[in-house]
């Protein structure tokens, strides 16, 4: 079936991937948020620029008329769907109004503050918003471009007191930098409905932005990475045992604040007590 600008997640089918069967769809080409550690800026041109779709309602009216009904689609897992600009060209507020039309389940991804702007909306339809927080400490250097992760936590609460379904990304978790962190950002998030984490999987620009920016921590995490890790697809990922021990040690901390818990394409499915990986079991 031939979609425009809505395609099915994860083509590919990586091993790794748990997530359910959905549809993704990213309103702007690029992502001002200038995270050090994303991979999307490995095949995308210029990514970290923030570029309206040309005749985007346009395709996305004609992609739902081909969807099937019930279908769950997430917002965004390539670009932010609520960069500033938003705030201008509303493209991720008009697709929702679509959405809601055809009472599709919509999955929200983001860092964006922005996203307050939309509560009325989101509210009165079927869908849950999950907010990255990566670290409370080196937030300015690791995602510059980004709302505060302080800012994110209050964007988090204000939409879980508005009645919409709230999970945390907290990922990526890298040793030697936020791995100290857990129990500070769980218990600073404890309100939330989800948790679901992952390890640092850098590929070839990422691992270089991120080593100029933390030199010392990147000498440390060089061997892991290229000596006793292994390369999946095209990212690096640490040793099973050391993502599989971060992994346990953020599920032990979402425990004892009785949050459910997921990890994302880290291989470990006997850990995950949450219904879903992605959080789009929140959805009603």
């Amino acid at each position: 079936m031939f979609m425009g600008v809505i395609r099915p997640f994860d083509p590919w089918k990586g091993e790794l991937c748990s997530c359910p069967e959905k549809y993704s769809l990213n309103p702007y080409t690029g992502c001002p948020h200038q995270c050090l550690y994303c991979y999307s800026s490995s095949y995308i041109p210029r990514f970290f620029e923030c570029r309206v779709k040309k005749d985007l309602l346009k395709h996305v009216r004609r992609d739902c008329e081909k969807l099937p009904e019930n279908a769950l689609i997430s917002m965004s897992n390539t670009s932010d769907p609520y960069p500033p600009v938003e705030k201008e060209y509303e493209l991720t507020r008009r697709c929702l109004e679509i959405f809601r039309e055809y009472d599709f389940r919509v999955l929200v991804i983001t860092k964006g503050d922005v996203i307050l702007r939309d509560v009325d909306l989101l509210s009165d339809m079927r869908s849950a918003v999950t907010i990255t927080v990566t670290t409370l400490k080196y937030d300015e250097i690791l995602e510059r471009g980004a709302p505060r992760a302080l800012r994110r936590i209050e964007v988090l609460k204000e939409l879980k007191d508005s009645g919409i379904p709230v999970g945390l990304r907290f990922d990526p978790l890298i040793p030697f930098l936020n791995d100290k962190e857990i129990e500070e950002i769980i218990s600073k998030t404890s309100f939330v409905d989800h948790v679901v984490s992952s390890t640092f999987k850098p590929r070839r620009d990422s691992w270089k932005r991120f080593s100029l920016a933390f030199p010392d921590v990147s000498k440390k995490l060089k061997d892991l990475y290229f000596s006793k890790g292994e390369r999946i697809q095209r990212a690096l990922y640490l040793p099973r045992e050391m993502r599989r021990e971060l992994m346990k040690k953020v599920k032990e901390v979402c425990e004892s604040y009785g949050i459910p818990f997921a990890s994302c394409r880290e291989g470990f499915p006997e850990l995950q007590s949450s219904k879903s990986c992605d959080g789009s079991h929140l959805i009603r």
